[in-house]
């Protein structure tokens, strides 16, 4: 059995290609399939079946383009719904890959339709070896009972459901079995996501707080108190799941002039939504007016897919036509296929055509120490703050921020500080575009100021 773990960092997802004797199945698929297709082309086999544990609302998935370009058969959760032709999987079903087979497990609570796939490589023996959990079971957590797909379930039923999966399946498993979840570390499917990206069953059973013994109410209790909002593109992409991503071939993307920019952006009409994916010191040394900054650095997609909405048309500043190429494909990972085009030869061309910039001072945190008469907002989320923030700063997290901008005072000097100072520049030009005036990035945020050895309130 040949056996691949993809990992994709930005969006913490992890997709999973299975061959034997020339075939192959792959699941959980990205958006992007070409990966797989080079896998399949140097193993010299043929991709059967493309399978979705369940509707994946944190990602657009590539299951049709892939199926479509190698006649694969799509395989779902019988009760998924799916607007397109598809093999609808159930309890006990079996898919054969040369000498390998993977054996369907109803284990629905994350969301309804969510199936585990048991890995057994006949060679070895016909006990399973692996299970490919999806969402079901991570490594250190189980999978959020709240997210799109319940369809009518609440989080409280969905997470019954959930126990009796664990419980009545999944922990029935030997000890040995190997555990490869569809998520990891910095996924918002998970609440406390560990950063490895495989374990046992066995190790799971010792080591996973949602695991240990306790009646199905206070797992219930457990699984449902404060967890934090979802994104809101996660229902988005759960139906676009359901009815299939068109490819990525068709999205296309457009060299746009500085002028044909400054006429149509967001600086004087608010057509347009400029998006500007470079780090945020660049970006604070001077920016299109009017522009949002997400850098490409960090968790790019999942914050654009926060903060962007489907009907913004997007246009992208970037370092150079290769970022933002990516940029736009990771956008679309996430169901943001609005994008205009992007500014040719990026800030530069835009300086030397002699049009307005904006800029936002970059401070550290021996400025900000020293700073008086400035207001510290600080948008990491709830409990970083809780856990040790700057003395009288307030908390108001990045992805609440829009909502709340009517309580902050835009005619006060405000220092915004994250964790490392990437949130941070996020939410100055947020409070920038809104005409806040005054604004500081804190570059190295909270780390920087605890190193340094300042007072810290909890």
């Amino acid at each position: 059995m040949h056996f691949r773990q993809f990992y994709l960092n930005c969006l913490a997802h992890a997709s999973y290609f299975i061959a034997s004797d020339r075939e192959a199945i792959v699941v959980d698929p990205q958006r992007d399939v070409q990966q797989y297709l080079d896998e399949a082309e140097r193993l010299q086999c043929r991709i059967r079946y493309v399978i979705e544990t369940h509707l994946h609302a944190d990602f657009v998935s590539g299951h049709r383009e892939l199926a479509e370009k190698t006649g694969a058969e799509i395989v779902f959760g019988a009760a998924a719904g799916v607007e397109f032709p598809h093999v609808a999987a159930a309890e006990g079903d079996e898919l054969r890959v040369g000498r390998v087979v993977l054996r369907a497990l109803e284990t629905p609570g994350h969301t309804p339709e969510s199936l585990c796939w048991l890995v057994i490589d006949t060679e070895v023996s016909n006990e399973p070896q692996k299970v490919l959990t999806g969402d079901t079971l991570f490594i250190g957590d189980v999978g959020r009972p709240d997210l799109a797909g319940g369809r009518g379930l609440t989080p409280q039923q969905q997470a019954a459901m959930l126990y009796d999966s664990l419980h009545d399946k999944v922990l029935t498993l030997d000890g040995a079995v190997e555990v490869w979840p569809a998520h990891g570390a910095g996924s918002a499917c998970g609440k406390n996501i560990s950063k490895e990206r495989s374990s046992t069953i066995g190790m799971q059973r010792r080591m996973n707080y949602a695991l240990q013994p306790m009646p199905r109410e206070a797992f219930v209790e457990m699984m449902t108190r404060d967890l934090a909002r979802a994104p809101r593109y996660f229902p988005m992409d759960a139906e676009m799941n359901r009815r299939g991503a068109r490819s990525l071939e068709d999205i296309e993307v457009r060299a746009l002039s500085p002028a044909e920019v400054w006429k149509s952006g967001s600086v004087a009409a608010a057509v347009h939504m400029v998006l500007d994916v470079r780090d945020g010191a660049e970006y604070g040394a001077g920016h299109v007016p009017g522009s949002i900054n997400i850098g490409l650095s960090g968790q790019y997609a999942s914050w654009a897919g926060t903060l962007v909405s489907a009907q913004d048309e997007v246009i992208i500043v970037a370092s150079d036509r290769a970022r933002a190429e990516e940029a736009v494909m990771r956008l679309a990972r996430v169901g943001l296929e609005n994008v205009a085009g992007f500014l040719d030869g990026g800030i530069d061309a835009w300086r030397a055509a002699g049009l307005p910039l904006d800029m936002i001072p970059q401070i550290d945190v021996t400025e900000l120490q020293s700073m008086d008469n400035v207001e510290v907002l600080d948008v990491r989320r709830r409990g970083e703050y809780e856990a040790g923030h700057v003395p009288h700063a307030m908390n108001v997290p990045l992805d609440t921020l829009p909502e709340h901008i009517a309580q902050l005072d835009p005619s006060k000097a405000i220092a915004v500080i994250c964790a490392s100072g990437y949130r941070s520049s996020t939410a100055t030009s947020i409070l920038q575009r809104h005409e806040f005036r005054t604004l500081y990035n804190v570059a190295g945020g909270t780390s920087a100021w605890v190193a340094a050895g300042f007072a810290v309130h909890r």
